[in-house]
């Protein structure tokens, strides 16, 4: 069976946007990981790895599933709420300097996107 340039270009066009949950959810996962480099996020939470916050895939784990994850997230990073560490000690979470809620909302989905 032979595929047609026009053809072979739609079927790639289609798979890439089927398998990419990122293009299909609408997040940009560049401008996310950007922001969460810029907030400092990265100093005390690995995308994959524990530092001394959770890893930002636990963390999906977490919240995968719940209705009221982002607004949860949101005031974790926005409020200085006090969180609990590994040693049993609690401190305020810093809060993120952005006040941009679209760009603040699209990083939540990014890491919200992380639950395996």
């Amino acid at each position: 069976m032979k595929i047609s340039t026009r053809n072979a270009g739609f079927i790639v066009s289609i798979f890439s946007i089927v398998f990419s949950s990122a293009a299909w959810s609408g997040i940009d996962i560049e401008a996310a990981k950007a922001l969460a480099k810029k907030e400092g996020c990265f100093k005390c939470h690995g995308i994959d790895e524990k530092k001394e916050g959770k890893s930002l895939q636990d963390i999906a784990k977490k919240f995968k599933g719940k209705a009221n994850a982002n607004a949860t997230m949101l005031k974790q990073i926005t409020t200085g709420a006090i969180v609990k560490l590994d040693d049993g000690s609690e401190e305020e979470h810093k809060i993120a300097k952005s006040k941009d809620m679209e760009a603040l909302g699209n990083m939540l989905d990014w890491i919200r996107s992380l639950a395996k």
